[in-house]
Order: C-alpha cells, then structure tokens, then sequence
C-alpha cells in the first residue's frame, strides 16, 4: 500500500521558472533546505520529501503583487509568471498534529525569497488521516436537534451593543430576544470576559431567562457564548456554561489557536460555534494567505460545529461568490468516510431582504442566519424583524418575489420600507 499523501494546491507568482520553484517549495516544507546536506540520502528523501504533482502555467502578470528584497537585491525583473502548484505531502512526516499540519502546508513558504505572491487554495487529506483529527460533536443534525428546528433556516441574532451591557441588561435583552421567536443567539467577538459584565455573571443570568423561556414554551434557544481566553479559562467558561443549561460556546479561531480549540473540543461536548475574525488578514491579497477552503479544512480537524462565511450583500468586503463558495464548503465532507459537514454561520448586514439572494445560491435550509440589525432595528421590534426573516424565507423557497409576499406579510413589508431595496 502506498503510503498516505496531503496534497496542497498553490497559487504562485514568480519571475524564475515555476517549475524550479515548485522544488524549493516541496523541499523547504518537508526534508530540503536551499541545498543538499549531509544525512539527505537518495532513501531519506525518497521517503520524507514532498512531491511535486502538477503545474498549470496562468497568465503573466505585468508588475509584482508583493515586495520582494531579495529579488529586487539580485535585480530579477519579470515577467511575473503565475501558475497552480500541486504538492503532496507524506503524511508521516505530520502524524496527528494539527499545528505540524498547518506549519507544513503554509509556514515558511510565505517568507520564500524565490515568489512574489503565494496564497495556499486547497488542500485534500486521506480518508484513514482524516480520523485521527477531532470530529464535530454537534454539526448541522445536533444543533437542529438542540433548538428544535426541523426545517427552515435557524434564524439567529447577536448580541447588540457589542460591549457595555451589564450581565443583567444582557439577560433581559436576551430574554427579549427568545421572546421575538430566535432560534440562536450570540455574543460579539470583543466581547469575551468584560469587566462590565464578566461571564460568571453573565451566564448565570442569561441562562436563567434561557431556561425559563424553555420551560414556558418548550423552546430552547441556542446561546454561543464567546469564551474567547488562554486555553485553561476557556475550559473553565465551558464548564460553567454547561452547568448552567447552555448548548454552546463561541470563540475566535485565528486567536486561540488550533491547539486550544482541540483542547476546547476534546474537553467539552458542547456545540463549538467558530468565528473567524481576523480571517481577512489571511485572504483578502489575492495573491498571499489562504483560501476558505483551505482554512476551514484545517479548523474542521479541530473539530468545530458553526463556521462564520459572512453574508450575502452583507457589509463586508468579500464577493457574493466567495460567500457562496465558502458555504459550500462547509457542506462537503472532507473525505467520503464520515459525515463531518459542519453549519455556515451567515452574519454582516443581513436582514429579510438578503433571504432571496441567499436560498437562490445555497438552496438549503442547513444553515444560521444571524441578523443584528435586521432583527433589533425592525421598526415594530425585534419580534416582527424575526418574522420579516421567517416571511422572506418562505416566499423564497415558494419562488415568490419578497414585494409579491409583503403584500399579505406585513412584517415584511415593514421591513422593505424600512431597510429598502434588497
């Protein structure tokens, strides 16, 4: 049996030969250094070094995406050759390490002196590699589960101001909040363990309003409470969380790191809900960082439920259709052994009238839309800005126009009025 491989697609811009530098980079990344070295036999490299699998030359480009001092020293000029490079890797070189994995299929290929630009746009794992990683606990059936939701999109809300409520004005906004009919609600990313309302206050009276909800009307609403901290302390707010009744925590990926949120999984069988701020840093040159696909692989091994994709005609800078292939992304398994297909979390400026532009290019009802605004900012309150949602949903999978529907949704055509034109 041939031994397991990772294989990594680039994206890379070069004045030198992209095939020459594919070597380095299979090199750099696995047994090689910019030259051969005493104990690098013919054996050793045969069995630890990466390979290079494939290069598909693109269009030049006329200038250099990103600064480069150790071509501008030599004086190299272009042309700017790109191309798509594809590297496996042995996976025995990794093992089960998830911050060995990411370092090798990212790390010093970044810094190389040989690109002026290098981005990392997929990456596939072997089905029996797959395993060994963290699976999610909850995903898309348990979080249906959770909140009761047997169809239809979760239609969630967060947590609004961002800072400076009390734990008791956050619990009676959240008590508002389940009372408007959400299924899930969250807190802001900056706000983790505030002073002004730290959460062994907070979660004891959120989930006091939580649970009473519950036990008047059968609905539990989903709370992610952003534990974002050092990896001890994140335990510590899991477990407090899970006594008090609560089905989820939150955190900041690209700050805790892929160690704590293993830790985080590992430890606690709540719902992970994964925000990736930060996450734009990584991705917006389009010719440095990483693609969605290619991170959220790397985070799914951790083992998270929820990932953040943004919205659609949101108020973020990505493109409809990197939204939307983001999405997809969380809905296709990493390998055909095992259903690991985790929810996408739609968020930034969505209100009823993104619903149409949303259903059209996802065509399921497997995912969170989380409106701020768009519930809080309804004219009529919060509980006719979840029904202008829930009426948009509906016309949209009826096929119907939102104009069409408000016209016997008057919810909806409040929201119209109020938000404008989607």
């Amino acid at each position: 049996m041939a031994p397991e491989r990772i294989r990594a697609r680039y994206l890379i811009e070069t004045p030198l030969d992209p095939a020459a530098v594919a070597e380095v980079m299979a090199g750099e990344q696995s047994c090689g250094t910019f030259t051969r070295v005493e104990g690098e036999t013919d054996a050793l490299r045969e069995r630890a070094r990466a390979t290079v699998e494939a290069i598909t030359e693109l269009a030049p480009a006329e200038t250099p995406s990103l600064p480069n001092a150790l071509l501008e020293r030599k004086g190299t000029r272009g042309p700017w050759r790109r191309a798509l490079v594809d590297i496996s890797f042995p996976a025995a070189n990794i093992g089960a390490n998830l911050p060995t994995l990411a370092a090798t299929v990212s790390g010093n290929l970044y810094d190389l002196g040989e690109v002026t630009g290098l981005r990392l746009e997929s990456l596939q794992l072997p089905a029996a590699y797959r395993t060994q990683f963290e699976m999610p606990r909850v995903g898309i059936a348990g979080t249906r589960r959770t909140t009761g939701v047997a169809s239809g999109a979760l239609v969630g809300t967060i947590i609004k101001p961002n800072v400076g409520l009390s734990a008791s004005e956050t619990a009676e906004l959240v008590a508002r909040l389940c009372a408007a009919g959400v299924d899930f609600i969250k807190d802001d990313e900056v706000c983790a363990d505030p002073a002004h309302a730290p959460l062994a206050e907070r979660v004891p009276a959120v989930m006091a309003v939580v649970r009473a909800h519950q036990e008047r009307t059968g609905k539990h609403v989903m709370v992610a409470f952003n534990i974002t901290d050092e990896t001890d302390a994140m335990k510590r707010h899991a477990d407090l969380v899970e006594r008090e009744g609560g089905s989820c925590v939150m955190a900041s990926l690209n700050w805790c790191g892929h160690s704590g949120m293993q830790t985080l999984r590992r430890h606690t069988g709540l719902a992970l809900h994964g925000h990736r701020n930060g996450y734009g840093a990584l991705s917006r040159h389009p010719l440095l960082g990483i693609s969605f696909q290619a991170y959220q692989t790397l985070w799914r091994l951790a083992g998270v439920d929820h990932m953040h994709v943004h919205g659609l005609q949101g108020k973020f800078s990505q493109p409809d259709s990197e939204v939307i292939e983001s999405a997809r992304d969380c809905f296709t398994p990493l390998t055909d052994a095992a259903d690991d297909r985790v929810m996408p979390a739609f968020s930034s400026g969505q209100w009823a009238g993104t619903v149409p532009a949303t259903w059209a290019a996802i065509g399921s009802d497997d995912l969170l839309f989380m409106a701020g605004g768009g519930i809080l900012a309804h004219p009529d309150g919060a509980a006719a800005g979840v029904t202008s949602i829930r009426q948009a949903w509906s016309a949209a999978r009826a096929g119907t126009a939102l104009e069409e529907a408000a016209r016997s949704a008057p919810e909806l055509a409040r929201a119209l009025a109020f938000f404008g034109k989607p």
